[in-house]
């Protein structure tokens, strides 16, 4: 059988870029189940929108055969010919230069790469499995054009982050079909792109309760004086807040020296000089946090409250921070998924995941830029069954 054929089409390919990770990990393979895995996929082109003096394309075109760089992305997908050549598309439109708009969001141009692609798919007649990088758009109107485009067209569309597939500690999932009355998540964050992470955290989990996802209801933002006021009103759980301070691997105690003491409230203050936070409410009523504890927290940790059990269920995405030469392992558990989705044709998770955590994070930076307002969300009335299968790292 003839080995299928990758196009990537990135927005810049430097060290420690996405497409780094990602694309490397087709070309040179990557650590997988204790052995090293070369996917049974070759990436044949190549579309690179903003090349600097940093750039790693070219020396990858002319260590890799059969790689070929291509001045457009129609050219990249039909490797320079008339019809669509290739039997996937990796979607990579993270970093790079861009500009960003009055609410922080990065105009990332995955939209615009997503478009280009379409076109091709419609003109030739056919389609392939695409995989975008990170939420599907700054943009809410045109992330959901994408997902429904998708169906039009009939191809398998994967998107996301790595925090749902990497590997956790400990190695739990949330029990297919348990009644989970309250979710969170304290991280360590930036706006927009770091949101979407932690929305992503807390998805991947609650969206196997009972029920299934229905979507979200409403939602609001806190920042500053009003965040600290909301946690002392235990406008979210304490207990669920403290369970993921207890399994963060980065834990700032709040006292000099070399220590594990649990931190007070005024050393909390303390550390996060800038907190803020997203509640939203799906409409099955099940209420969720995300946190952005940078200076007291520099991970990803995740709690749920459940109605039959007295302790909350809690554990930590891990993110190991790579050495200075090696690449990031929890890229391998996304990369892993997507190429089982390459070679099957058929998704590993739902593209609706990714289309709900794309409109929280959109929906979360317009309830900040609007005076953390709380705001109705009927266009993230979103429904999807999880895949009863986990599908995060744990081989």
């Amino acid at each position: 059988m003839a080995r299928k054929k990758l196009a990537a089409l990135v927005s810049i390919y430097r060290t420690h870029s996405h497409a780094q990770h990602i694309v490397d990990r087709f070309l040179e393979g990557y650590g997988w189940n204790g052995r090293h895995h070369r996917p049974d996929i070759d990436v044949v082109s190549l579309y690179v929108d903003q090349v600097g003096e940093d750039d790693l394309s070219h020396e990858r075109e002319a260590r890799h055969e059969g790689l070929t760089i291509y001045p457009t992305i129609g050219d990249a997908l039909t490797l320079g010919g008339n019809d669509l050549a290739v039997d996937g598309v990796l979607l990579i439109a993270e970093h790079g230069e861009y500009e960003s708009n009055e609410k922080d969001q990065v105009l990332w141009p995955r939209y615009e790469f997503f478009q280009q692609m379409a076109t091709v798919f419609r003109t030739s007649g056919r389609s392939v499995p695409v995989f975008n990088d990170k939420h599907l758009s700054w943009n809410w109107a045109w992330a959901r054009q994408m997902v429904d485009t998708s169906r039009e067209l009939d191809f398998p569309f994967m998107a996301g982050s790595s925090l749902p597939v990497t590997c956790r500690t400990p190695s739990i999932d949330m029990p297919l079909g348990a009644n989970v009355d309250e979710a969170m998540c304290v991280n360590s964050s930036w706006i927009d792109g770091g949101d979407f992470h932690a929305y992503e955290t807390v998805q991947a989990m609650v969206e196997r309760r009972a029920g299934g996802e229905g979507g979200v209801r409403w939602i609001k933002a806190y920042r500053g004086e009003e965040f600290w006021q909301a946690h002392h009103d235990r406008q979210w759980s304490h207990e669920l807040f403290n369970a993921c301070l207890c399994r963060s691997h980065n834990l700032n105690p709040g006292r000099p020296g070399f220590n594990d003491i649990f931190p007070t409230i005024d050393a909390m203050r303390g550390l996060m000089t800038n907190p803020w936070a997203y509640q939203y409410q799906h409409l099955d009523a099940l209420l969720c946090t995300v946190i952005a504890g940078n200076g007291l927290v520099g991970d990803f940790n995740f709690a749920a409250q459940l109605r039959d059990t007295d302790e909350p269920l809690s554990t930590n995405m891990y993110l190991a921070a790579p050495p200075t030469k090696s690449m990031a392992s929890f890229f391998s558990p996304l990369v892993n998924n997507m190429e089982q989705m390459f070679l099957t044709g058929r998704a590993t998770y739902p593209v609706e995941r990714t289309l709900l955590t794309t409109g929280l994070t959109a929906s979360g930076l317009d309830s900040r830029f609007q005076g953390d307002q709380q705001l109705d969300t009927p266009h993230l009335n979103i429904a999807y069954e999880a895949p009863a299968e986990s599908t995060y790292w744990r081989t």
